[in-house]
């Protein structure tokens, strides 16, 4: 029984999937981190090309 547990403990499937979901996390952070930063900026432009638009028309 104790050889068993210490078998399922010692077994490194897993880690795979925990560092691809840590990258994913990571990655994750770092795009709503630029949005937030960003965010004020790009909805200005995006206003200011609107604006344009709608006055050609």
């Amino acid at each position: 029984m104790i050889q068993r547990m210490l078998k399922w403990v010692r077994r490194e499937e897993g880690q795979g999937m925990v560092e691809y979901g840590l990258i994913l996390a990571l990655v994750a952070v770092v795009v709503i981190g630029a949005l937030v930063a960003l965010g004020g900026g790009v909805r200005d432009k995006f206003n200011q090309v609107n604006t344009e638009i709608t006055q050609q028309r």
